[in-house]
């Protein structure tokens, strides 16, 4: 798959598949950068396991951005290029 800008350069999208929760400092940048809604920010457990904010805070470790509708990706890595962990994989469509 590939498109051109509107000056008629060639682009291709490069998607978000997955944020490395332990790299991740939840710091919300990409959040704030993305005008899909692609991630939310969730709590993750000294276990690892990703919970919702409104459980028990004494069970949380620390705050990290997790996908929420992944489909709703355009591809355009802003969210990359302001995070500053580089805790998140992106991919060329096939």
């Amino acid at each position: 798959m590939s498109f051109r800008t509107r000056d008629g350069r060639n682009w291709r999208p490069d998607y978000l598949v997955s944020i490395d929760p332990k790299k991740c400092i939840g710091c919300g940048r990409c959040y704030k950068v993305c005008g899909r809604e692609v991630m939310t920010l969730k709590g993750l457990c000294e276990d690892g396991e990703i919970i919702d904010l409104d459980e028990e805070d004494d069970e949380l470790e620390k705050k990290v951005m997790v996908l929420k509708d992944e489909g709703a990706c355009i591809g355009c890595s802003a969210c990359a290029r302001v995070c500053p962990t580089n805790c998140q994989t992106h991919t060329l469509p096939a």
